[in-house]
């Protein structure tokens, strides 16, 4: 069965292919800001950190499943969208994109405990019909409490941490910096598998189907 996995993100695509799944991807034309901007406007307050990353993984999923479906009515498989991000003592923690930035989130995180918030979006595509199941998954990071100065500067030198939510990895450099991880820490890479199975299951596809093995 095809995927096609609706993001360019490294550790999405990485989790799929270890989970035995060698997915298309194509990357979703959403401007982010803008949606989030128009449903707060419309409703008159600010969305929570699990509505966020819900209404964008929707939208991904949503914008390349009508796409496939243009290009493609006869494709048959499924579509995945996802979207993180950190949160921390209320505040919510995006992709840092400058190494001061970077710097500065870390100083902050060490010795303490934040929720990485996961949205999924699962479409199942089949003959130009179309069915979506969705759901948000959560995990805590707890950072170690002596990373020194140092260490953060060494770190944001790789250039890793910029362009991630939360400004950290587990799975890479920032991995040694992590002291523990609460949930399926796949969600902390970017997308939990395990909620992926249970939507997959939802729209009616045993999940052994999607490895690249039995296509």
């Amino acid at each position: 069965m095809r995927v096609c996995l609706a993001s360019t993100s490294p550790a999405r695509l990485m989790l799929l292919r270890q989970a035995g799944i060698e997915p298309e991807t194509l990357a979703p034309e959403v401007d982010e800001d803008a949606v989030v901007a128009a449903v707060e406007s419309a409703e008159g307050r600010t969305l929570s950190p699990a509505e966020h990353v819900l209404l964008l993984a929707r939208r991904k999923a949503a914008d390349v499943a009508a796409r496939l479906v243009e290009a493609d009515p006869d494709f048959d498989g499924i579509v995945v969208g996802g979207d993180s991000m950190f949160e921390l003592d209320g505040e919510v923690l995006g992709k840092p994109y400058t190494a001061e930035a970077a710097a500065g989130r870390w100083r902050a995180m060490r010795g303490r405990t934040g929720v990485l918030h996961s949205g999924h979006s699962v479409y199942r595509l089949e003959r130009g019909a179309a069915v979506e199941a969705h759901a948000v998954a959560e995990a805590s990071v707890t950072f170690a409490a002596d990373v020194t100065d140092d260490e953060i500067t060494a770190y944001v030198a790789t250039g890793e941490p910029l362009h991630v939510a939360g400004a950290f990895t587990v799975d890479s450099l920032g991995g040694p910096f992590i002291t523990r991880v609460e949930g399926d820490p796949s969600t902390v890479v970017g997308m939990s598998l395990s909620t992926l199975r249970r939507l997959v299951s939802e729209l009616g596809v045993p999940w052994p189907r999607l490895w690249k093995r039995l296509s």
